[in-house]
């Protein structure tokens, strides 16, 4: 999952295995597999970046297990769970 901003500043979370296809318009229009889309802030290459970056903390399992720690921490903390 990476984090992306809407054109009105609302950030959400997408799967980024759905993803058919990036268009920069300027803004980026990320296409995804089932057709629906969205325009968001973050430029064709940040998109890229966030991908990699997920990906790559995907494949280090002691980095993942980190970051999923850290996620509960952080929703505890603001009274999600």
């Amino acid at each position: 999952m990476i984090k992306l901003t809407k054109l009105n500043g609302v950030e959400f979370l997408l799967n980024d295995a759905q993803i058919q296809m990036i268009d920069s318009i300027p803004e980026s229009k990320v296409v995804l597999s089932n057709k629906d889309y969205y325009i968001v802030r973050e430029s064709f290459e940040e998109i890229i970046d966030r991908i990699i970056e997920f990906n790559a903390r995907i494949a280090d399992k002691e980095s993942y297990l980190k970051m999923k720690r850290s996620v509960k921490e952080i929703t505890e903390n603001k009274g999600y769970i």
